[in-house]
């Protein structure tokens, strides 16, 4: 009776994760309150997946991945593309695929995906190439990577945990690397050569000429007395460290200066209207010698409680602010707002000094404030918020702290002297108290829907083992194979995952199929170790589907894609992996 309610239930499951009818985390909560109202496990067995070592490290690896993104370690990597690109094309795709996979191979590759979205979508625009030529091959190198290490992908952090669970060991750092740097490479080559023929050469749907001025805004910053660019021709001042950032005009004592025609000198205390984007901004306020004329302190976005936040500020219509000088709003007699810079269409602000500037519907104003004077202005009608500037603030400062992280924690784990979660946490913590990343964020990268499924998924194993479905599963796809050897038998069963992986995520498909595939190698009296290799390897080959895995689903849009075109690129890759997986797995892990 319990064999039937389970195989009810993963029916269910399984038709709920497909059609999406529900949300993934109601589903996932549904499994555990089916799971304990049917009796199949106690109320502690089925949320026990919650405190499982691996969703724990998963959590804390999606910390670390975010860490790493907001401080732009990964970003410099991905900016030197179109500089290769202008000179050679097909340097240039090599270049982004051996890097998204390089990156991938250590750090959750969804961020890296949207990394790459938009720097193959400006070099197409500036080449005048097709991005569907690039895109699909972009997110099937970030999967292939994910067999390469152990956090490359959730769904190894997962399955080296129930393995060891199991009693057949956990997987080290760079065990997968064996077969899994072959397969990535021949992989990657396989889509140099066959993506630019089977994939369609598609018009650029965003491509347009790029507004120069876009999300630029003007501020003023005072020069202090200690700062190094005392000195230095105001046109060329900040040139080389931020190119985007133009000195409009130079306030000094009594007397305007404008850089291009005046030849003005930067001298102590003077003044200086800027151009350019946030990030820029945030960045040169850091700077020792350069504060806001209004500030009392320095800018620091660190992990301290109540820590700054750097917001946009809308001005609606109707709101009290319009038509007022800027000094004469609440916003500039508030000690807890900073005001940063202004932004208005076009930028065409005639006032010589920024807080003279009336204010307008539509004018943007960039402000740095406290996480609780935030939730302060959300009261007030006269603004509307917009927090997505401070998504964008890439923290380089603390590049360095965020790269020496990662490479610890990697280290740790490779040589042994600590557990993966013990490393992972101790990273993601890290990242935090140094100030690479804010708390408010370190909440935001926790993707609780993957969370929540992976835990369902957990104690729906353990039912599906306690219940005895999982051996009657592995007789019934033994049945298929009978009298056949066992690489013929991990073949089916690394096509079986891959299958499942098309229709549901990674991590379920790996969770549901590695009992049966333990309970197999058991049956044929084989050691189990390559068959829990192989549903690492079929759970990471989702190519033939835009739905197949997260990644692959991203670029659809972008891409100007259609079902057909996974389909041709992606049932060879599929083909291709399930091929060298069988064939390199029993030269490594024997039966």
């Amino acid at each position: 009776m319990d064999v039937w309610m389970i195989s009810l239930l993963l029916v269910v499951v399984f038709y709920l994760l497909i059609t999406e009818k529900i949300s993934v985390d109601l589903t996932a909560i549904g499994i555990m309150v089916a799971l304990v109202v049917s009796g199949l496990l106690t109320p502690q067995q089925a949320v026990s997946g919650i405190a499982n070592p691996a969703v724990v490290t998963v959590a804390a690896m999606f910390v670390v991945s975010k860490g790493l993104m907001r401080t732009g370690g990964v970003e410099f990597l991905g900016r030197q593309v179109i500089k290769v690109a202008q000179k050679n094309v097909v340097a240039a795709q090599a270049l982004i695929l051996f890097s998204v996979a390089f990156a991938s191979a250590f750090i959750n590759n969804t961020p890296i995906v949207v990394l790459f979205i938009p720097v193959v979508m400006a070099m197409c625009c500036e080449l005048g190439l097709s991005p569907s030529r690039f895109l699909i091959p972009v997110s099937y190198a970030s999967i292939l990577a994910g067999t390469c290490t152990l956090i490359g992908t959730s769904t190894n952090i997962i399955i080296s945990d129930l393995s060891d669970q199991y009693g057949h060991g956990a997987l080290s750092m760079f065990e997968l690397s064996t077969i899994g740097v072959p397969i990535a490479l021949l992989g990657i080559i396989f889509l140099l050569v066959a993506a630019p023929r089977l994939l369609p050469a598609l018009a650029n749907p965003v491509c347009r000429l790029q507004d120069s001025d876009h999300r630029q805004y003007l501020a003023e910053l005072q020069i202090r007395a200690t700062s190094k660019v005392i000195g230095k021709p105001a046109q060329s001042v900040f040139a080389e460290r931020f190119p985007g950032l133009e000195v409009i005009e130079v306030a000094s004592g009594d007397r305007i200066f404008r850089p291009g025609r005046d030849g003005k000198n930067i001298g102590a205390d003077d003044i200086l209207l800027v151009k350019g984007s946030p990030n820029d901004l945030v960045a040169l306020l850091h700077e020792e010698g350069v504060e806001l004329p209004t500030s009392e302190k320095d800018l620091a976005l660190g992990a301290q409680k109540d820590a700054p936040i750097v917001v946009e500020l809308l001005i609606p219509p109707g709101s009290s602010a319009r038509r007022q000088r800027l000094a004469e709003t609440d916003l500039a007699r508030d000690s807890g707002i900073h005001l940063i810079a202004v932004r208005r269409q076009a930028l065409r602000l005639s006032e010589r000094q920024l807080h003279d500037v009336r204010l307008q519907t539509g004018d943007i104003l960039l402000i740095w404030c406290s996480g609780s004077k935030l939730e302060e202005l959300r009261g007030d009608t006269d603004y509307l918020i917009i927090e997505d500037v401070y998504q964008e603030l890439v923290h380089k400062r603390k590049a360095w702290w965020a790269i020496i992280n990662f490479v610890c924690m990697i280290g740790t784990a490779a040589l042994g002297i600590a557990d993966i979660m013990t490393c992972a946490l101790t990273a993601a913590f890290l990242m935090i108290v140094t100030g690479c990343l804010q708390v408010r964020d370190a909440y935001r990268a926790l993707q609780a829907d993957v969370l929540l499924l992976i835990a369902a998924t957990i104690a729906l194993g353990m039912a599906m083992e306690s219940t005895g479905a999982s051996r009657l599963y592995a007789e019934a796809f033994l049945s298929l194979f009978s009298g056949m050897s066992p690489s013929v038998v991990l073949a089916g069963i690394i096509v079986l995952t891959s299958v499942a992986t098309q229709i549901l995520s990674n991590n379920a498909a790996a969770v549901l199929l590695l009992p049966i595939a333990v309970s197999t190698a058991v049956g044929l009296s084989v050691d189990p170790k390559p068959f829990i290799i192989g549903v690492c390897i079929g759970a990471s080959a989702c190519f033939a589907s835009p739905i197949g895995y997260q990644t692959n689903l991203m670029v659809y849009g972008p891409g100007g894609y259609r079902f057909v075109d996974y389909l041709r690129l992606g049932i060879p890759l599929n083909l291709l992996v399930v091929v060298l997986g069988t064939l390199l797995i029993p030269h490594v892990w024997p039966f």
